[in-house]
């Protein structure tokens, strides 16, 4: 999928932080059963990725480049109509993400999309909350970020939805199927990617930061996708069994599949996960101060948007509160975010005990949670995009 992991010196980010890393990464390590000992070579592994791309992404990209393939080519062949003289590199992507690989279980993928969608409002929050707006607390895809303005200025709200409209299309039944919605937006996205690293990458610095786009970054986002996920859903109350929790994995194994994720960091044994990420955070930098607290500010500021004043001001307020509770006052100092009593967590407690404890044991109990949470994830993507079309961004020329 891609190039061979590489021998150079990993770039000066690398484990510069690490002491750090091991702070924020105690309650994982122990939620996760995760060994205190660090596993040097998955370490090496992750410092080598900092410089690998994905390689069939980076060739679709050049052939976009270099106007071989055009937009509306990658367009037509993502909605099936690929021409018999493709350019190579695009016939190539194509077929990539169009051979199923054996490990693939449809009837699991399925169940993960019919729990990620039962989720609802919960996985709504801990997304944007601890996957998001947590993740900015390391240097690299910040700094990123905030060049690329894909977060920051008067597009915040809108980059938001388009975060969430990708991922709401991926809990539609059937949807990742080679040519579904889920599929095809993937598609778009690693593209997206693509082309933002042969955009970047000739004036970055690569030797302190890697590639722009990297796969140990890479490793680490798809992590706060699933692992982060489930470990921030039950600390909200919610019950996952097992069987439902791993469903969540294999659904977002494949999607980082989609996505050419190098497969050394792709699972669906929850643990290996969290044990990826905590050796993620250990090798992580720390804070850039010029990004992180910019993009976690834009984005709390953004969620007063969504609203009229009142009730804007009321889901700000209920935002901190569980930021607070997520990243501590620590954190929220970090971030330059007021820190604020985590009151959220107290109506959300004993609320997801009873949607997930009591009605989720039940099969009339689940069909309804997954009813309401794709009625609670539509009207959460919809207020996104106020006065404008929903959709996801637009590939860079």
């Amino acid at each position: 999928m891609s190039a061979e992991p590489t021998t150079r010196t990993p770039p000066t980010r690398f484990r510069e932080a690490e002491a750090r890393g091991r702070r924020l990464g105690r309650a994982l390590r122990v939620l996760g059963r995760v060994p205190a000992e660090a596993d040097e070579a998955l370490l090496a592994r992750l410092g080598a990725a900092l410089l690998e791309r994905d390689e069939p992404g980076a060739a679709l990209a050049e052939a976009m480049r270099t106007r071989v393939v055009s937009r509306a080519d990658l367009g037509a062949a993502l909605a099936g109509d690929l021409p018999a003289d493709a350019a190579p590199a695009l016939a190539d992507f194509v077929a990539e993400i169009s051979a199923v690989p054996d490990w693939v279980d449809w009837d699991k993928v399925d169940h993960g999309t019919r729990v990620f969608t039962r989720l609802g409002r919960t996985a709504a929050d801990v997304l944007l909350q601890l996957s998001l707006i947590g993740g900015y607390r390391f240097g690299g895809p910040t700094d990123l970020l905030v060049r690329t303005g894909a977060l920051t200025g008067g597009q915040t709200l809108r980059r938001l939805g388009e975060t969430q409209r990708w991922a709401l299309s991926l809990s539609s039944a059937r949807a990742l199927r080679p040519g579904g919605e889920g599929w095809r937006l993937t598609a778009h996205v690693r593209a997206m990617h693509a082309l933002v690293n042969a955009a970047v990458e000739p004036t970055w610095d690569v030797e302190r930061w890697g590639l722009p786009i990297n796969q140990a970054d890479q490793a680490g986002t798809l992590g706060l996708f699933d692992g982060v996920l489930l470990i921030g859903c039950r600390a909200l109350g919610v019950r996952i069994p097992a069987a439902d929790a791993h469903a969540v994995m294999h659904l977002w194994r494949y999607v980082g599949w989609l996505l050419g994720v190098h497969p050394d960091f792709l699972t669906d044994d929850e643990h290996e996960r969290h044990r990826i990420n905590y050796h993620v955070l250990l090798a992580a930098p720390g804070l850039s101060p010029g990004s992180g607290p910019a993009l976690a500010q834009a984005a709390v500021g953004a969620q007063a948007e969504r609203f009229g004043r009142v009730r804007g001001w009321v889901e700000r307020e209920r935002v901190l509160s569980m930021l607070t509770g997520f990243l501590g006052a620590r954190g929220m100092r970090e971030f330059g975010l007021p820190v604020r009593v985590p009151w959220a967590f107290g109506y959300l407690l004993p609320l997801n005990l009873v949607r997930y404890g009591v009605l989720g044991r039940t099969g009339w109990g689940k069909r309804w949670l997954e009813a309401s949470g794709g009625r609670v994830r539509d009207r959460v993507v919809a207020s996104h995009f106020v006065g404008v079309e929903q959709g996801v961004a637009e590939l860079p020329d």
